[in-house]
């Protein structure tokens, strides 16, 4: 593309774009919807611009023209309420719900390695041997052992706030470190599916696995479903590395990173959910089938809000990305 050609021809539409954002509240109707037109041309001019000769000068300046026309067009922001109340019934199930060929996979493949490495690790006494010494074993394993006084080491409320903290840490790296190929997150996915097989291992080998799954079960089954879209959404993210699909990599990446922060958000407040359960609910003394009852509901509850309110959004026009208006112009892409 010649530049120069590029900026004759379209100057006047800038410096009729800067005119008119210069009038500010005095437009007419018609200057209105005009400002508008040229905002989105200013905008689609920017991103071929920056795609094919960027030029620091001419991009800064319509860089700047643009964010100037983009605040006059939509307005400052005030209801902070109302986006939220969108974000969690809309913005967040839906992202979830679109990643769904993501995650479930994840979770699936995930509790079968957890429940095989427990197995072997359950099976084979050399196994469990080579984890820890039989008299370590056994002070885990047994009645009033580490595995059952580690859920009422600590008071409730820091507890559930200690729990909460490294599960949104967890879920966090899975959605930043998932741009990296998807490797990093294959990583943490084994660690904590390892550390869950461990425990089903041990515990089955002492005869104690309804004693385990009895703790595990109602706060795991709601904090595990998190990691999982955590960890689903960070690999889809590293795929569109690999191939962004129709778009062009930068616009792809752009647009599931921005969905990847808003899940971070959401996923953030289901882990507290999650701890909340696990400080209060786990040990508790409430009987087995109640604790576990409550998690079911409780991942019930969740399935239930991605599946309803995720589907009512994306089939409503919802990406989980940010809104139209609020996107910056993308040049057309072939399929």
């Amino acid at each position: 593309m010649d530049l120069d050609v590029f900026v004759t021809a379209h100057r006047t539409e800038w410096d009729r774009l800067d005119h008119l954002l210069r009038r500010g509240r005095s437009l007419t109707g018609a200057e209105a919807d005009e400002l508008v037109v040229l905002y989105q041309r200013t905008a689609t001019h920017l991103s071929l611009i920056q795609s094919t000769t960027p030029d620091p000068l001419l991009t800064a300046r319509l860089t700047q023209l643009v964010a100037r026309a983009r605040a006059t067009v939509t307005g400052t922001r005030k209801a902070f309420w109302r986006d939220a109340a969108r974000f969690l019934t809309a913005g967040f199930p839906a992202a979830v719900y679109r990643s769904r060929h993501w995650w479930v996979p994840t979770a699936v493949l995930s509790t079968v390695v957890a429940a095989l490495l427990g197995w072997w690790i359950g099976t084979h006494p050399e196994v469990q041997a080579a984890i820890a010494a039989p008299e370590d074993l056994r002070a885990m394993t047994r009645p009033g052992g580490e595995y059952e006084t580690y859920y009422s080491s600590h008071p409730a409320a820091s507890f559930a706030a200690q729990v909460w903290t490294n599960n949104a840490q967890a879920a966090a790296m899975c959605l930043v470190l998932g741009a990296f190929l998807c490797l990093p997150v294959i990583w943490i996915l084994f660690l904590n599916m390892l550390n869950l097989g461990v425990g089903i291992g041990l515990m089955s080998s002492a005869g104690r696995l309804d004693v385990f799954l009895g703790l595990v079960l109602p706060h795991g089954l709601l904090e595990l479903t998190a990691v999982f879209v955590a960890a689903g959404t960070g690999l889809r993210l590293g795929w569109t590395v690999i191939d962004p699909g129709p778009l062009s990599r930068r616009t792809a990446l752009a647009q599931q990173g921005r969905a990847a922060l808003g899940m971070a958000i959401g996923l953030a407040l289901v882990l507290f959910v999650s701890g909340v359960i696990e400080g209060f609910v786990t040990p508790s003394g409430l009987p087995t089938w109640a604790r576990i009852t409550i998690g079911i509901a409780a991942e019930l509850a969740f399935l239930a809000y991605v599946y309803i309110l995720g589907r009512r959004a994306v089939r409503a026009g919802d990406i989980g990305d940010l809104t139209a208006v609020e996107r910056s112009a993308e040049l057309p892409s072939a399929a």
